[in-house]
């Protein structure tokens, strides 16, 4: 076979590194954005954080190397400290030892981590912003409880067994037999054997702690215990007890009529006995979570503005930066040392930044105007206007890539005034309706979720019943898309959610 040389034209799409960093950006939330800005700024001496009325990110960018004054006294206030000359040995020994502070021990000492304080009415931020939230685990909690209580050091060993064998929800999950096999096993109990009668009192003396119902091995010994702490004079207390011990699958399954006859009590008797019985907890431990809470920053504001909507983005969650005019000062042309080179490669980086960071700004405030303006109905209306929008809508308006939608779409947030939703809320899918129109089906769930609201708690409607309302509204809803729709709402079944009134 010959060889030969041969030319050949195509094109092809290369990811470059400013692409790829341009790319990375758009995709992190804003917490993520701030932790990479603060990362960059440790690791950058090109980049700084804007502080005050100073120049811009663009105004320093635009000017070349080596054409900044190195003399003269920067905005970041590197070079530009001057010292008093005033200060000197000889007047040093008339400063007082203590300095008048513009802050007091409060300030700086936290009281507690459950407290809680009146906002101030002058504070703009969040009440909620003012709470403090322990984020003490449940097992963590008991351990705390059994460390003050007075236990032998068998039982002790035993109690922390059991705490062991106790799940979130504050259920003791495995059984007694094989907690007193797995202690049997231990040295501690070689000589002496351990009677399962032991374990049992301990887990009693567990079944006291807090919060009450803990330790349980099912929500009926957990509703029994809670019952327990009640004044024993309190009404319907000895009733409740009873349905609790003789006919709780009745009650789980809803069946009042039955319920009222087994228990011999008038409806409206039985009412209250039900009321007493809903105010206990069924899963005790569920108010303790060692899980850190996650904040939303929304990226964009939506406002009313002269009957128009207004997009803004949320400049207190955009990092404000710029090229650290002194540093890029020190840069000289023709210049291949090794100090030089560094600082060339750390503007260059920096210039590629602050551009992704600009390009990320425009695009998510791009898409926030056209998802706003394609569903203006759920601003002026609500939900129930919601209509079927999806990637593709918006990639044709603003001439982008799905992909780039989908990034731009993810983990960023707007607040409304109807309150803080992702922009993948605004995307659905949708139902065809008998007028030749579509409907979107978060607005199907919005009416779902008012039908439910607003139906007879004695007879409740049914997936069959809420998809021939909707039929009468003109939208063709199979009865197992309903069930769909409402399962993604938490919504329970028509026969869980029956009431007695």
């Amino acid at each position: 076979m010959k060889q030969s040389l041969q030319l050949r034209i195509g094109q092809h799409l290369t990811m470059t590194p400013q692409l790829q960093q341009a790319i990375r950006l758009l995709q992190l939330s804003t917490l993520e954005l701030q932790n990479e800005v603060q990362t960059l700024l440790e690791s950058n001496p090109m980049l700084e954080q804007e502080e005050g009325d100073g120049g811009t990110a663009e105004a320093a960018d635009n000017e070349a190397p080596g054409e900044a004054a190195a003399d003269s006294p920067g905005d970041d206030g590197l070079n530009g400290t001057e010292v008093d000359s005033s200060l000197t040995a000889e007047n040093t020994e008339s400063i007082p030892d203590d300095l008048p502070v513009d802050s007091s021990w409060d300030d700086v000492y936290d009281p507690g981590t459950t407290s809680y304080s009146a906002p101030n009415p002058d504070d703009r931020r969040d009440a909620l912003d003012t709470v403090t939230v322990s984020e003490e685990g449940l097992h963590s909690h008991l351990y705390w409880q059994l460390d003050l209580a007075s236990f032998s050091d068998t039982d002790r060993i035993i109690a922390h067994t059991l705490i062991d064998a106790i799940d979130d929800d504050g259920f003791l999950v495995q059984d007694l037999d094989s907690i007193h096999e797995q202690l049997s096993d231990q040295p501690d109990f070689a000589e002496d054997p351990l009677d399962i009668s032991e374990i049992e009192a301990v887990l009693h003396r567990i079944q006291q702690f807090d919060p009450v119902g803990v330790g349980a091995r099912d929500v009926g010994e957990s509703l029994r215990l809670q019952l327990q702490h009640y004044d024993p004079d309190a009404p319907w207390l000895r009733e409740a007890r009873i349905l609790i011990r003789d006919h709780l699958q009745l009650l789980g399954n809803r069946d009042f009529n039955q319920l009222a006859r087994r228990m011999g009590l008038a409806r409206d008797d039985l009412q209250h006995v039900v009321h007493l019985i809903q105010s206990l907890n069924p899963r005790p431990g569920s108010q303790f979570s060692d899980m850190k809470p996650e904040y939303i920053v929304p990226d964009v504001f939506i406002t009313r503005h002269n009957d128009r909507w207004r997009v803004e983005l949320n400049v207190e969650s955009i990092p404000k930066l710029r090229i650290n005019a002194f540093y890029a000062g020190m840069i000289k042309r023709a210049n291949n040392s090794k100090d030089n080179t560094y600082l060339k490669n750390n503007l260059q980086e920096a210039r590629w930044f602050l551009k992704s960071l600009q390009s990320r700004h425009e695009t998510l405030l791009k898409v926030a105007n056209s998802i706003v303006k394609r569903q203006r109905a759920f601003f002026d209306y609500g939900e129930e206007a919601m209509k079927p929008m999806v990637l593709r809508s918006i990639a044709e308006e603003v001439e982008m890539h799905e992909s780039t939608i989908s990034r731009v779409t993810t983990r960023k947030y707007m607040h409304t005034p109807r309150g803080i939703y992702e922009f993948k809320f605004f995307f659905s899918s949708h139902v065809s309706t008998d007028a030749g129109g579509e409907c979107s089906a978060t607005a199907i769930r919005a009416i779902i979720k008012k039908l439910v609201a607003a139906e007879n708690p004695v007879k409740p409607l049914s997936d069959s019943k809420m998809a021939n309302i909707l039929a009468e509204q003109g939208i063709q809803v199979a009865r197992r898309t309903i069930a769909k729709y409402r399962e993604s709402l938490s919504i329970s079944p028509s026969n869980e959610r029956k009431r007695l009134a």
